[in-house]
């Protein structure tokens, strides 16, 4: 059984195709641009790298281009459409219609829809994704995965806003959480690297990249994440804000007179670790900088760092303690410095590294914990794609 996993971007569209069989990634890609003159798409087979300049005003038009790639005799692992079982679509905010992945039908593309408000950057990417793999292929099997599904489980003290009530009644506004696949893939991965049943754990999972957010998961359930409303609250990140007093915000725009568009924007791509150090939405340059003792650049790490370690802190007490750490995602798997920088703060838990062990682990999956430590850390590459294709085979 072969699924195409896709992931649809306002201007961009990820895939993978996946063999069931031994959950083998046959080829993937990355489809950039879209909508715009230069748009190209970079695939992958056989461990080599295609670029293909190719205009693409609209997802059915990179949608389709992308399939004919994976039929084609040179680069495709599929001989025919026929091939694929399904079509895994990662959506970002199901609010709380969707507890689960679904079957695509018209009225869950509605559901999707009626979201919009909840992940305007977001949703109405997924739905331009499904409706072009509707076009092309017409009869083929579809499955909706939700980054906010894995946690619907929040206990209700907890995803719930201390403001008016009507205002969660009305319009849905509490918090909802994000990349519930990353965190429900690593959850279950180190349950079987340390070979016990996930209900039997208290982990902690840090998914830190661009996009970060950390996550208490109980018995395999989410009970505590960071993300909330929108994937801009939380911890901070590369360019996004996470948690503030409310009042900045209507500080800020009284002072420059900014309209809601204008300080969501300053929020999302202006603000995190690149707003503090001026250097680079990139963790990587913002390292680079902070070595040569830029000073922005070190406040911008060590702030990260530390509000980090204080949600970490906060799932502790979500879940009265934890057995198991975990870090996934770009900075998760590759920031050795971070990782460091973070599990300082957490000796009071029983957290502790070996750090020279750390620093040779890179994008590898590794126990990073000292034999003398309480609670286990471990390092583990998300892979989201897969929990897409499984919940599509499932279904």
């Amino acid at each position: 059984m072969k699924i195409l996993v896709l992931n649809s971007g306002s201007s961009s569209l990820k895939y993978q195709v996946i063999d069931m069989e031994n959950e083998k990634v046959l080829a993937k890609g990355y489809f950039e641009r879209i909508g715009q003159a230069n748009s190209f798409l970079t695939h992958k087979v056989n461990g080599e790298k295609h670029k293909f300049e190719h205009y693409a005003k609209n997802h059915e038009k990179a949608i389709s281009f992308v399939l004919s790639r994976l039929t084609s005799p040179h680069y495709g692992v599929i001989k025919n459409l026929d091939e694929l079982s399904g079509i895994g679509h990662r959506v970002v905010h199901g609010g709380e219609k969707f507890a689960n992945p679904v079957v695509i039908t018209d009225e869950i593309i509605q559901g999707i829809e009626e979201c919009i408000e909840l992940a305007p950057l977001h949703n109405p990417a997924a739905i331009l994704g499904i409706k072009a793999c509707k076009k092309l292929v017409p009869n083929m099997k579809m499955v909706a995965v939700f980054d906010t599904a894995f946690h619907q489980t929040l206990p209700k003290e907890r995803y719930i806003y201390p403001i008016d009530y009507e205002y969660y009644k009305k319009y849905g506004i509490r918090k909802y959480g994000f990349h519930g696949t990353s965190h429900q893939y690593v959850a279950n991965r180190v349950a079987e690297l340390v070979g016990k049943d996930i209900k039997e754990l208290k982990i902690i999972n840090c998914h830190l990249g661009q996009g970060a957010s950390i996550c208490a998961i109980q018995n395999g359930k989410s009970v505590e994440t960071s993300m909330g409303l929108t994937p801009v609250g939380g911890i901070s990140m590369g360019t996004r804000s996470g948690d503030l007093d409310p009042s900045v915000v209507t500080y800020m725009m009284k002072k420059k007179k900014l309209k809601p568009e204008e300080i969501e924007n300053i929020l999302n791509k202006q603000s995190g670790a690149y707003g503090i150090s001026g250097v680079s939405v990139d963790f990587r340059d913002i390292e680079a900088e902070a070595a040569s003792e830029d000073e922005r650049s070190i406040l911008a790490l060590d702030n990260f760092h530390y509000l980090v370690a204080s949600y970490i802190a906060r799932c502790a007490v979500a879940m009265n303690g934890f057995d198991i750490l975990t870090f996934t995602a770009g900075v998760g798997e590759k920031g050795q410095d971070s990782r460091e920088a973070i599990c300082d703060y957490l000796e009071v838990f029983g957290v502790k590294i070996d750090k020279e062990y750390n620093q040779k682990v890179k994008g590898d999956e590794a126990e990073i914990s000292s034999q003398d430590a309480k609670i286990r850390t471990f390092v583990i590459p998300t892979n989201e794609e897969v929990m897409i294709a499984r919940a599509t085979m499932e279904l």
